[in-house]
């Protein structure tokens, strides 16, 4: 890191102190709201699509049904982006509604004011040429031999579903989902939820996928492509993987592994892999390794093929694990809002972790851990906007997916099973997930749960590695004093003092250091920003180790 470190117990400690004094307490400071005001609940969208390749044009049949949440319920407001309305009725046989659009919405006017609670259906007609959310990939060759075929799928995180499906385009409101996708006959199309019923005609193939449990709209998907079909089973759920002809040893590679993650996903948890297939689909052109559109996770082509490579192997497999994984943290649950997008993320690199200790022992675990916490420091570095994992700066955009996000929640989450201990902290991620489960989830609902079970009071906790911005740097300088056989630790916390970061880390850390042929370990208790320990010893110490079990990854430590 680059933090300066300042002169020992001088000036500089003096203007640490004006400054705290200056900054309210973390606590203090109010946390914006990123909900949304939701004026409807959306029971299920009927989507039936079509394609002209050669245009990479979407036309689209959608009929949304849902309830308003207020009486003289008159105007009904979708997000839409560069959706070609050709009608919009009430259905069924309700006739054309009136409608205007503005660059981000379908604004409708329902033929009558409705009654809060009233189940309404409107049906949109409708072509698109998406900027987001659908994209056409052209099929690849090697002089004459064809690597692959052409794609079409989608993808929807944060909100790019607007731009081929009228929808509430928000994470805070879940619904079931049915999709028609017609295709040219010889195409393969996979999407979310049971696969129904298959139709030809003349040249084209309808595939009817259904998806009976209500999720966020952001995980509606559909890939489109020519596809092998790998299958497997774990109890009676079908597992499948979709991928390119000539790779079908990669896939059963993944596929493999896939029953015992979710063995393992289901005793850590205590609740069954929660829906009926999964599905795992390589894509080209995908802009992140994967994506976990419900029961139909999308994985890029290029990350999974790196399991052909000895290297690659266990980055495939955390990118699988990391996916499944969603199944419970993101899909079964889902974040509120994106400011919280760090109760999906996080869970899921945490969970890669725990399938490795699982899978390959303690140490494993910690690897991977330790892993985590330096990919978030070597970003971290480079940020110039500091956040917490509760993300204050939170946008619709790419730039939630950071590692604060994801690798430093995982550590994050590690610190917190290390202080409240392993059968509680287990405990309470069941107990949130069976309390929870098919609902929206903020901060505060995990942190309830967790003080519920261990009957602690964690603010202090939450305040300082979920809300507050960056980590502990502990600088210390060691003083031996060989007549009064002392150790003396003059240790200081030298992270940035600011706004979103005000206040000094609370937390114990075990140090580790040689005492003649023995090894001796004291424990910390840090809690200001200067402190003093002394210790008596018998010789003059060794090398000190600052945090040998790991319980702190996210805790960087120098000596002066």
């Amino acid at each position: 890191m680059t933090d300066l470190f300042s002169k020992r117990f001088a000036a500089g400690a003096l203007l640490l102190i004006a400054l705290l004094a200056a900054i309210p307490a973390l606590s203090q400071v109010p946390k914006p709201d990123f909900n949304r005001v939701r004026t409807i609940d959306v029971e299920n969208y009927t989507i039936r699509t079509s394609f002209d390749r050669r245009k990479k044009t979407v036309n689209g049949d959608t009929t949304v049904t849902f309830r308003p949440l207020s009486d003289e319920f008159r105007t009904l407001e979708l997000d839409a982006v560069g959706l070609r309305f050709e009608n919009v009725e009430i259905v069924p046989g309700g006739g054309s509604l009136d409608f205007r659009t503005t660059p981000n919405s379908v604004i409708v006017t329902l033929d009558r004011p409705r009654g809060k609670g009233e189940k309404i259906s409107v049906r949109f007609k409708y072509s698109a040429n998406p900027a987001k959310g659908v994209y056409f990939v052209d099929s690849k060759r090697d002089g004459s031999k064809l690597i692959r075929d052409a794609q079409i799928w989608t993808q929807g995180e944060p909100e790019e579903t607007r731009y081929w499906i009228p929808s509430y385009d928000f994470p805070d409101d879940k619904a079931t989902t049915e999709q028609f996708i017609t295709v040219d006959r010889g195409e393969t199309a996979i999407a979310n939820g049971e696969l129904v019923g298959v139709n030809e005609s003349g040249r084209q193939t309808t595939f009817h996928f259904k998806m009976a449990q209500p999720h966020s709209i952001y995980l509606t998907s559909f890939v489109v492509g020519k596809y092998v079909k790998i299958t497997g089973r774990y109890k009676d759920i079908p597992l499948a993987f979709y991928v390119y002809p000539g790779k079908e040893s990669a896939a059963r590679d993944v596929l493999a592994k896939t029953p015992e993650m979710m063995r393992i996903y289901e005793e850590l948890t205590g609740i069954g892999y929660p829906y009926n297939k999964y599905d795992q689909i390589v894509v080209a052109d995908f802009k992140f390794g994967g994506m976990e559109n419900i029961t139909a996770t999308t994985l890029s082509d290029d990350d999974v093929f790196l399991i052909e490579q000895p290297w690659g192997k266990n980055i495939v497999e955390d990118l699988v694990s990391h996916e499944l994984a969603h199944s419970w943290f993101g899909n079964l649950l889902t974040c509120r809002n994106w400011a919280e997008l760090w109760l999906n993320e996080s869970f899921a690199t945490f969970m890669e972790a725990a399938y490795r200790e699982k899978k390959y022992g303690r140490s494993d675990y910690l690897r991977k851990i330790r892993q985590d916490a330096d990919e978030y420091f070597a970003e971290n570095a480079r940020l110039k906007r500091k956040r917490g994992l509760f993300n204050q700066l939170a946008k619709p955009d790419d730039s939630i997916f950071d590692a604060v996000t994801y690798q430093k929640g995982g550590a994050v989450l590690h610190t917190l099973r290390e202080y409240v201990g392993d059968e509680i902290f287990w405990q309470s991620v069941k107990t949130y997930l069976k309390r929870h489960k098919w609902q929206n989830v903020e901060t505060e609902d995990l942190k309830r749960v967790f003080e519920e079970v261990s009957g602690r009071d964690l603010g202090r906790f939450f305040e300082q590695w979920v809300y507050a911005a960056r980590h502990p740097i502990l600088r210390y300088v060691r003083t031996y004093d060989e007549g009064a056989g002392t150790l003396t630790l003059d240790v200081e916390q030298t992270q940035i003092v600011d706004e979103v970061s005000p206040e000094p880390y609370e937390f114990d850390v075990n140090i580790d250091f040689a005492e003649g042929n023995a090894r001796r370990s004291e424990k910390l208790s840090i809690n200001k920003r200067q402190q003093s320990f002394t210790f008596k010893v018998a010789s003059k110490p060794g090398k000190i180790l600052f945090d040998p079990e790991l319980k702190v990854p996210l805790l960087q430590v120098r000596e002066k």
